[in-house]
């Protein structure tokens, strides 16, 4: 019922203002949203039928918890069902696409979070790393700076799903720490009013020190060493060397570097290039 709630208390703020790009996106996301909420239904349901007891927390059956774990990556947005992300947040309004990407992740999360001593861990990791390579491989051709955060969404949300059932409280750290960052980027974008990275080439005419923040905000995002970022990736991968998942560690953080590349692309825009041609206006700093 809280998932039902959610989703609908957020279509009206995708569809304003009011105009088609709005109201395609906020169709899209809902059909999405109610056929997983359909399909979770199911799984209670089929659960129930299968064991007699409504409990979810530790539920036995094992076609009743991957139908669940689908449903979830379904809302989550991760790989193979993540192409509803991309579309849904470059449709929408910064504000909107922020709360999309960063508070509609914790109710999916939080279940997930609660049925992990049951989940099938190869499910698991099979969906995470999926979703960590086509997170990076989606965001390298990408202008449009929604777009590329929405990538970098079903990226993060990979690393947090493969480590759900090892140590669920590494989940919870990378999801905070994810929300922080990406909810100070949106907020940046939606300072300076930019949508595509070639509008970035001249941010440090209009605000220098913002553009200094979005370029730190983007390398922790990354996960680059001394900043916040690293800490998560660098616990997830230790936890899964010490279970004997290094296949799986060293797929994700060769996936880090693909996210890597496109932050680095934008930050070569904003900070690290002169915008071509002469600039005749006074610096607005």
């Amino acid at each position: 019922m809280g998932l039902e709630i959610n989703t609908l208390a957020i279509i009206p703020m995708m569809t304003y203002p009011n105009n088609m790009r709005n109201t395609e996106s906020a169709i899209k996301y809902f059909l999405m949203q109610a056929t997983a909420s359909m399909i979770i239904m199911f799984a209670i349901i089929y659960n129930a039928w299968m064991t007699n007891q409504w409990t979810l927390f530790q539920v036995s059956n094992e076609w009743a918890t991957t139908i669940m774990t689908l449903a979830l990556a379904m809302k989550l947005g991760l790989a193979p069902f993540h192409f509803w992300v991309p579309e849904v947040t470059q449709g929408i309004p910064l504000t909107s696409g922020m709360i999309l990407l960063t508070w509609q992740k914790i109710a999916p999360t939080s279940i997930l979070y609660q049925i992990s001593p049951s989940l099938n861990m190869n499910l698991l990791v099979l969906l995470a790393v999926s979703s960590a390579l086509l997170g990076g491989w989606g965001g390298l051709n990408q202008t449009h700076l929604r777009k590329i955060l929405a990538y970098s969404s079903i990226a993060h949300m990979g690393w947090m799903t493969v480590i759900v059932s090892i140590d669920p409280s590494l989940t919870i750290l990378n999801l905070l720490i994810y929300i922080a960052a990406t909810m100070a980027m949106f907020l940046c974008l939606n300072f300076t009013s930019t949508t595509k990275i070639n509008a970035l080439s001249n941010l440090w005419n209009k605000s220098t020190p913002m553009t200094i923040t979005m370029m730190i905000i983007l390398l922790s995002l990354g996960g680059l060493p001394p900043l916040t970022g690293f800490m998560p990736k660098w616990l997830i991968l230790q936890e899964l060397i010490v279970y004997n998942n290094i296949a799986t560690a060293m797929l994700l953080a060769l996936s880090a570097l693909l996210n890597l590349f496109f932050y680095m692309r934008i930050i070569y825009t904003s900070t690290l290039t002169m915008f071509p041609s002469n600039n005749t206006s006074k610096f607005q700093w």
